[in-house]
């Protein structure tokens, strides 16, 4: 069977870590496996496994919408489709909305099976008009509309009726493989770190972490803050560390590339996001045996903590009192960080590879193949 990948690019991101993760698996359980980008190579973060053949359209140009933006996505569908007639992949996975609407879109009326995936809760997303209709219209065409969360399979099958909605998470990487940049976590010398890992963007809630370890940062002097990742509201988080004087005490340090030893090096995990789809650095700060606190967002969080057993969940969302109490609790009680990290463990066979894959096994084999006879090239 031919495994074809869709997605915007191999930059930094979630999915695009999946993407790379499940073509490496498929590859090694004999499969063909391909992936598509829309831009090219010089954007990637992460690398197509050798052996996996790599396919560049180059139309990741931003076009706005209008006429301008209806002839790019024009040209999107119809440079995939001449692809999907040359290469005659038997399965296709769109990775996110817009590559999942664009696949289905370019495999209309070919004997292809397109898969859609779904990598955040799609109420949190800010799609356009334009994509909103056409998902409506694209995914009960698809085989099949994978979701990370039950209640972001909910959401779909509530909201655009008639998708084949199945449930499938991330699997959790563990170990947790070293890549670049290379940097190392400064020796704590006596003093106690807090750990948050993720995109600097507002979805996030660092700001609400920032003020939550303000409310926090006198009571436990050898408590430091540090957040690992970069994005566009580095500047604007800066200033507000600044603002509150706490520069010796909360540190960015940008991307990094060892994040094994970052988790290994640190005390308590802060998930600290408005929403979240299923987030991978949960699961690895669990597996790596860190005990975390998180936001009960509307979906991700609760699917993987399990509350008072391997972690602790906060509400409301998005309140920095909330999340400094939990936080203050966890920071005092060290037996209790313990406890709840010898059980967090747990997600190494939770989400195992092994298991994930085998429900995605599950979903490749449900429909057979289009039979080679099928398999001429549509008009």
């Amino acid at each position: 069977m031919h495994i074809m990948i869709v997605i915007h690019s191999l930059g930094g991101g979630g999915a695009e870590r999946v993407a790379v993760d499940l073509a490496a698996a498929w590859l090694k359980l004999g499969y063909q496996v391909s992936v598509v980008t829309q831009s090219d190579s010089s954007t990637d973060v992460y690398t197509v496994p050798a052996g996996v053949t790599r396919y560049e359209l180059r139309t990741a140009e931003e076009t706005g919408g209008g006429w301008k933006g209806a002839w790019a996505n024009w040209r999107r569908v119809n440079k995939l489709r001449r692809l999907f007639k040359r290469v005659r992949p038997d399965c296709v996975i769109g990775m996110m909305s817009t590559s999942s609407i664009l696949a289905i879109m370019a495999a209309r009326n070919l004997p292809i099976r397109v898969i859609a995936t779904e990598h955040t809760h799609p109420p949190s997303q800010k799609l356009s008009d334009f994509w909103l209709k056409m998902r409506r219209w694209a995914y009960p065409r698809a085989t099949a509309v994978v979701a990370l969360t039950t209640d972001t399979g909910v959401w779909i099958q509530e909201h655009l009726p008639g998708s084949r909605v199945v449930v499938i998470p991330n699997a959790v990487r563990w170990p947790v493989p070293d890549t670049e940049p290379t940097l190392m976590p400064p020796p704590r010398n006596g003093r106690f770190r807090l750990l948050a890992v993720g995109r600097l963007h507002p979805v996030k809630g660092f700001d609400v972490l920032i003020e939550a370890f303000r409310l926090l940062a006198r009571y436990f002097p050898l408590w430091d803050l540090v957040i690992v990742g970069d994005g566009p509201e580095r500047q604007a988080l800066q200033q507000q560390i600044d603002a509150a004087n706490l520069q010796d005490r909360i540190q960015l340090v940008g991307r990094v590339g060892t994040i094994s030893a970052w988790y290994e090096q640190s005390d308590l995990y802060v998930l600290s996001s408005r929403t979240e789809g299923l987030s991978n650095t949960l699961l690895e700060a669990m597996a790596s045996g860190l005990a975390p606190v998180a936001f009960d967002c509307e979906t991700g969080p609760r699917e993987i903590i399990r509350p008072d057993l391997d972690g602790v969940l906060v509400l409301p969302v998005a309140e920095p009192e909330a999340l400094a109490a939990h936080l203050s609790d966890l920071m005092a009680h060290p037996l209790k960080r313990v406890a709840l990290s010898r059980r967090a463990v747990d997600v190494r066979d939770r989400f195992s590879a092994a298991r994930v894959l085998a429900m995605w096994e599950q979903l490749l084999h449900k429909a057979e193949p289009a039979s080679p006879k099928n398999k001429q090239a549509a008009p």
